[in-house]
């Protein structure tokens, strides 16, 4: 069986020592040139892609994957040791941001979790599941997260996830997790919040942009915006944190 292919953008400082840890487990593709990126990677089934913020074009490197269904689920993680950059990367669509030495210390484990090529079947299923309408424990799920009241809404949504089989359950698990994150700040529990967050991330990666009406993409994009908001205050001023932030889950009409 062929390996998974991590690729590295750009020719960072830490590139070397990263390759060295993964290669025995992982194909490594170092792509320095823009062109055909997209293609690149959907040829090569990357399972991760590595991007330096020193670079001039590491918001091209971050964003393009992201705005195509070829690539959209591929993790991307950004090595950053700037709090500005640090923020700015997450709202780009970074699933994970570290500073270089953290990012070397830290690779093999989040290769180990997040570096899988997906199962197709398994792909055409979800995609089919998310094609249904969203069942009536979740539409009380999502009404209860939109007024605010995040602790019920896990209990609905974790109830549906647990009598659901197939993989449209990790829409649930995704959204009660965003929702407890948010229950979290409410309650001045900053590491909690953080730690709820960083968890909804593999769920919110795997789903397409719209799934049983919900709106997965924008939900994606406000829980970035959160996290990283989280990540650049002091834990101890969790109390002034702009609630305005904590946006409600969006229902589009099926196209």
């Amino acid at each position: 069986m062929d390996k998974p292919t991590i690729v590295i953008t750009g020719t960072p400082d830490w590139g070397a020592q990263v390759t060295a840890q993964l290669r025995a487990d992982y194909s490594i593709e170092h792509l320095a040139d823009r062109t055909g990126y997209v293609t690149r990677l959907a040829d090569a089934r990357a399972a991760m892609i590595l991007v330096d913020s020193h670079d001039d074009h590491w918001r091209f490197w971050t964003t393009t994957p992201k705005s195509s269904p070829a690539t959209r689920r591929i993790p991307i993680v950004v090595a950053a040791d700037d709090a500005a950059l640090h923020r700015a990367a997450l709202i780009a669509g970074a699933d994970f941001v570290l500073p270089p030495a953290e990012l070397i210390e830290q690779i093999q484990a989040l290769a180990a979790g997040y570096a899988r090529v997906e199962d197709q079947a398994r792909i055409e299923q979800l995609e089919c599941e998310c094609r249904q309408p969203l069942p009536p424990l979740a539409v009380q799920g999502v009404e209860k997260f939109n007024a605010g009241e995040y602790y019920p809404q896990h209990d609905l949504f974790e109830a549906l996830w647990m009598k659901t089989e197939g993989p449209v359950r990790d829409l649930y698990r995704a959204i009660l997790q965003v929702g407890i994150a948010y229950y979290q700040i409410e309650r001045g529990n900053h590491r909690g919040a953080l730690k709820m967050l960083l968890r909804s991330v593999q769920w919110l990666l795997i789903l397409p942009d719209v799934c049983q009406g919900v709106d997965v993409r924008q939900l994606r994009e406000d829980a970035a915006r959160v996290r990283a908001e989280l990540e650049a205050m002091n834990p101890d001023d969790i109390g002034q944190f702009d609630r305005r932030l904590l946006k409600p889950v969006r229902l589009v009409s099926p196209s």
